[in-house]
């Protein structure tokens, strides 16, 4: 059917900005913003590590960035590690950090006034010591990657937990795309070190200020308060998992009364509500009953 009049826009047809309209950047195109910060990182670096050091700056390069998954970066991460986890300061996401745990212990040694050599035979876990060396690195850390990426204050990275079981950290599940950097620190007169940098790829936008995340949020609702009713009085359940040991089937086939079973227990022991670890603690004794001080929260 043929209309009568011809219909007429009254205004222009809205031509929209290309600008406003472009995509958010792809991973390979915030890799040259990445080598920047990777650069400035390396550079406010030295000074940083200038103290456990014995007070030289070191050299510190770059390499990388590489990508891969972090089931692939968890294979390359063999030995005993210290692995720390980091809120990036944008919703949920996490960097992580691996840093060989002999490495460590010869930061410790020159901080007790050694020549900075690490214990021969390595031990299987890292002492207090080595705990403390490591809080230390990551506070470094944490400052100056913020710096490197100027994160702005109230985005702050700050270290959440560490371990040398990666596989108890879980920071990123294990088909999720990283970016790793490698940052070789040489210090005068003695071997290199690394500390590996795990960013998400996903994530790497807001990090280095060029994705959506970067705008200002809307201001969330006032969480409720857990200690009212009804959310005080309520009973959940906490465990600690002192040890959990993978046996064979066969093995088990074959227990007996009387067996002694060798099962190593963890220096930090997890402590869950449902599936969620919510903090971390060391066994001790109170009044001839097994404690757990908390030391960590998650």
């Amino acid at each position: 059917m043929k209309p009568e009049r011809t219909f007429l826009a009254e205004r222009a047809l809205a031509q929209h900005c290309a600008a406003l309209l472009r995509p958010a950047p792809s991973p390979s195109e915030l890799l040259p913003s990445l080598a920047r910060a990777a650069d400035r990182l390396t550079r406010i670096l030295r000074g940083a590590l200038a103290p456990l050091v014995g007070g030289e700056p070191p050299l510190v390069e770059c390499e990388g960035p590489a990508e891969l998954s972090f089931e692939d970066f968890a294979t390359t991460a063999t030995g005993l590690n210290a692995h720390s986890v980091y809120s990036a300061g944008i919703g949920t996401a996490r960097l992580l950090t691996t840093i060989e745990a002999e490495a460590v212990l010869r930061l410790v040694d020159r901080a007790f006034g050694g020549k900075g050599e690490p214990p021969r035979p390595m031990p299987r876990e890292l002492p207090m010591s080595g705990d403390l060396m490591v809080q230390r690195i990551e506070t470094i850390l944490a400052t100056r990657l913020g710096e490197a990426f100027a994160t702005p204050a109230g985005r702050a990275i700050r270290p959440l937990r560490r371990d040398t079981d990666l596989g108890q950290l879980q920071p990123f599940v294990a088909a999720a795309r990283l970016v790793v950097l490698t940052l070789v620190v040489t210090e005068q007169g003695g071997a290199p070190w690394k500390v590996r940098l795990a960013l998400p790829l996903a994530a790497l936008g807001d990090l280095l200020g060029e994705g959506e995340g970067t705008r200002t949020p809307r201001a969330p609702a006032a969480p409720g308060d857990p200690m009212a009713a009804p959310f005080g009085d309520m009973p959940l359940p906490v465990r600690a998992v002192l040890v959990d040991v993978p046996l064979p089937l066969s093995a088990i086939s074959k227990l007996e009364v009387g067996q002694v079973l060798s099962v190593p227990i963890a220096r930090s022991v997890p402590l869950r509500v449902g599936t969620r670890t919510v903090a971390h603690g060391s066994i001790g004794a109170v009044d001839d009953r097994v404690a757990i001080q908390i030391t960590q929260l998650s």
